[in-house]
């Protein structure tokens, strides 16, 4: 820690002016010591007035002055523990002049009395000797401080105080001022944290109409929109000001939302305002207080004392002051004589009379009445906050004089050694003050006379005797019934925060998430996209893999299509067994039955080729599923393609000299369809040599969803193996259109007519549906041409021949399957 410049002392004890009654001032100080050396003090003691929602009344303030009084018992102590320490100046003994002195005027003149020196108090016909004192411990109250720092600072008098207004740190209007309780700088900026601490974004701030008030509130406020508070409204009064104005600051916050109070006042204006509130029974609110009224004992007489149990606020720490009970308990009129307040204050602890005069209503006091077992204000030293700084300015003081009269060479390397009563004012201004108390307590002053910040952080409770005492807050135990105050309600997970048209940044709406994005946190200002493989949830505050989409059994869809491809296998089979069964009859032998038997075959390899397009794509499955697809398909035209030429081949046979079925008879007819198939085979095996079909993960179709399926891997070779079938089939059309006029009973190349025109018509719709289908339905597109296909030529060429077999046995005749032809040559 720094050890800074100055000449420190005093300190002041409650905030705001004290009020008190303009009384006749003394022409000598209340309290004096002589010495070699002189410490003034001005202190305000008295009972006074209070100003009272719309009336004035003279009320009681004995418990105020009482705590004033024992700033000024406080100061005498901590001088006779000085006097009696060998170990500062020694030889040399400190003196003292109090003044008990209420209102502004009284307090200037009784500076300047001290500043002046003199043993009565300046006035236009009398002026008596000076004696100068070395240093001053000034008022209570700010406002009067700031008006007679002004005045005695110009004679070079260090003063120090308990005034906290943050103004008072400016060396350029103060440079004689010290204080030993920090600037109202730091205490402001410590309720902002406070604030932002507890999640209270949206406050109201009230302030006295002063300077402590407005600089106080000023620097909160700054620090507040630093850690993104808003001040909802800031208000200010004094409890000079008429009940208008009053009641125009209840209603604003009667009207307003916030629940938090920030107020930078003094104990009388909080009283005035709690009362109000009460009156209006607006109730509900959060007191943050400042320390000018958090730890004040008379709150609990307004009649709104209840709205401030559970207020908050920092305070000086409680402190220590050895031998301090002992001195004031030990205090007897007889020791000032000349201190109107005691006198009135040992008459009302003892309820007796110090008057010598009759009085027929009050005892006379016996001489024998003492403090010691009386309980009050004064006597308790359980809560020692700022009678502590005036002990601590008390010894600053001390400390610099001992330096001086000691001819210190480390604090004073330019000045020689000076005798005490020589000291100048200025003298003890310049010096370093840097120690610790004898309770381990540091105590030092920065560039602009400021003490250390040091607070502790207090809560209002209701005692059990109905006064209002500050309990210390333990932070491990934390806080409960802690209120909301927000402009706006937190924007949950799922949500961002957009900012309100024309309101403060507290203010704000919640929006959600678009579809894709989320946020994780609560006030989240931005959604964060999910990775390409993930997806939002449906409350938006997490990122879930998105769902693998593909055609299953499981679905209506599958279970349709793999019912149709199992129904058609059963079929096929059937048919199969019927033409097995009646395979030595001429409609079978008529129409070619090792053809008909090798296209049945690749027809029931067609339908469960479809079945390989369902369930989860893998790598063996897209490459058997096109392949499979277009090498059976081969088969199958290719064995309709060798029926058809046998038909034309069979009637051309049937003119006279012809004999071309021995060009075309049953191992040109294998060997026909083994090269045609044999061309779609090597065709496959370059398309998966080249870049084969692949399971592909399509991110690009859904947002939501993935679409797994089989990536064609050459488009070139899946064009290929689908054109080469159509090549076929379109072959086998035109040959079967042309055999079309064959005699009726033996005409199947008008059953081959109609399935391949079924075939063809499938097909060139599949391509349109192929390339528009989204999705899994692109596959499903697939299947259902398979299907349609097969069915198409299974039932056109298969069923009238099962519908003779079985129902039309008697057209089951050589002669009925001539009709008026005959041919004795065609191959069976």
């Amino acid at each position: 820690m720094l050890a800074l410049r100055l000449p420190v002392l005093v300190l002041l004890f409650g905030k705001g002016n004290s009020v008190c009654r303009l009384q006749g001032l003394t022409q000598a100080p209340e309290l004096a010591q002589d010495g070699d050396m002189v410490i003034g003090g001005i202190f305000s003691f008295r009972t006074g007035q209070d100003y009272v929602v719309d009336t004035f009344q003279t009320l009681p303030e004995f418990r105020k002055c009482k705590k004033e009084f024992k700033f000024a018992q406080v100061m005498i102590f901590a001088i006779n523990e000085i006097n009696k320490n060998p170990e500062i100046l020694p030889n040399v003994t400190i003196g003292y002049k109090i003044y008990n002195r209420c209102g502004t005027m009284d307090i200037l003149r009784a500076a300047l009395a001290l500043a002046g020196g003199t043993q009565k108090e300046i006035s236009h016909d009398n002026c008596t000797e000076t004696d100068t004192v070395q240093a001053i411990l000034g008022h209570s109250g700010s406002r009067p401080t700031i008006a007679f720092a002004q005045v005695v600072g110009r004679f070079q008098i260090p003063i120090s105080h308990f005034a906290t207004c943050a103004c008072l740190s400016d060396r350029k209007r103060y440079p004689s001022f010290f204080r030993t309780i920090p600037s109202d700088y730091y205490q402001s900026r410590a309720l902002a944290k406070l604030v932002k601490y507890f999640g209270w974004t949206w406050v109201g701030a009230v302030a006295v109409n002063n300077e402590y008030g407005f600089n106080g509130i000023a620097a909160f406020i700054q620090a507040a929109q630093e850690y993104g508070i808003c001040i909802e409204y800031s208000e200010a009064f004094s409890s000079s000001d008429p009940p208008k104005r009053l009641f125009e600051i209840t209603e604003v916050i009667r009207m307003s939302t916030s629940r938090v109070i920030v107020a930078f006042m003094t104990h009388r204006e909080v009283k005035l305002l709690s009362t109000a509130l009460y009156q209006q029974n607006i109730t509900g609110l959060q007191w943050i207080g400042s320390d000018a009224w958090i730890t004040d004992d008379s709150l609990a007489d307004s009649r709104g004392h209840s709205l401030l149990v559970g207020s908050l606020g920092f305070t000086v720490r409680r402190a220590k002051i050895t031998g301090l009970e002992e001195h004031l308990r030990q205090l007897h009129p007889a020791q000032f004589p000349k201190s109107q307040f005691f006198k009135n204050f040992w008459e009302e602890v003892f309820d007796c009379s110090l008057d010598e005069t009759e009085n027929t209503q009050t005892q006379s006091c016996s001489g024998f009445e003492s403090l010691e077992n009386v309980d009050s204000v004064f006597t308790d030293v359980s809560e020692l906050r700022f009678s502590n700084n005036v002990y601590k300015s008390v010894y600053a003081v001390a400390k610099a004089l001992d330096a001086l009269v000691k001819c210190n060479k480390k604090l004073l390397p330019n000045e020689n050694c000076i005798k005490p009563k020589n000291i100048q004012p200025w003298q003890v201004r310049n010096l370093y003050v840097n120690f610790t108390t004898a309770e381990g307590e540091r105590v030092s002053f920065d560039s602009n006379g400021d003490s250390l910040a040091s607070y502790e952080l207090v809560n209002l409770q209701m005692t059990n005797k109905g006064t209002l005492t500050g309990e210390t807050v333990v932070w491990s135990n934390g806080l409960e019934g802690v209120p909301v105050s927000v402009c706006s309600k937190q924007c949950a997970p799922g949500t961002q925060k957009v900012l309100s048209k024309g309101k403060p940044i507290c203010c704000y709406d919640c929006i959600p998430c678009p579809t894709g994005e989320i946020s994780n946190v609560t006030d989240s200002i931005l959604c964060m996209k999910c990775p390409l493989e993930y997806w939002s949830n449906r409350e938006r505050d997490a990122c879930i893999p998105k769902h693998i989409e593909f055609l299953v059994y499981g679905e209506i869809l599958g279970t349709l299509l793999a019912f149709f491809s199992l129904f058609g296998v059963l079929i096929t089979a059937m048919t199969a067994i019927i033409f097995y069964c009646h395979k030595e009859t001429p409609l079978v032998r008529a129409n070619n039955s090792e053809l008909s038997f090798l296209l049945l075959f690749s027809l029931t390899l067609c339908f469960l080729c479809s079945l390989t397009f369902i369930g989860r794509p893998t790598e063996w499955s897209c490459m058997l599923r096109h392949t499979a697809f277009g090498i059976t398909f081969v088969l199958c035209i290719s064995c309709v393609l060798g029926k058809t030429i046998v038909v034309l081949m069979a009637f051309r046979a049937t003119l006279p000299g012809r004999n071309v079925m021995k060009w075309f008879g049953p191992a040109q007819q294998r060997i026909s369809v083994l090269a045609f198939t044999a061309i779609q085979v090597l065709i496959c095996i370059l398309w998966l040599t080249i870049n084969p079909p692949f399971p592909f993960m399509n991110l690009s179709l859904y947002n939501d969803r993935i679409i797994l399926e089989c990536n064609l891997g050459s488009v070139v070779g899946f064009w290929a193996v689908l054109g080469y079938i159509g090549l076929l089939a379109l072959l086998c059309f035109v040959l079967a259109f042309l055999a079309r006029s064959l005699p009726d009973n033996f005409n199947e190349a008008k059953f081959i007519t109609f399935s391949m025109l079924i075939f063809c018509a499938v097909w060139i719709a599949f391509v349109p549906a192929y390339v528009s289908s989204p999705g899994k339905f692109t596959v499903a597109v697939e299947i259902f041409a398979i299907l349609a296909s097969s069915y198409g030529l299974l039932l056109c060429i298969f069923l009238p021949k099962c519908f003779i077999l079985l129902f039309r046995p008697e057209k089951n005749t050589k002669k009925h399957i001539m009709g008026k032809s005959s041919n004795n040559d065609i191959q069976y």
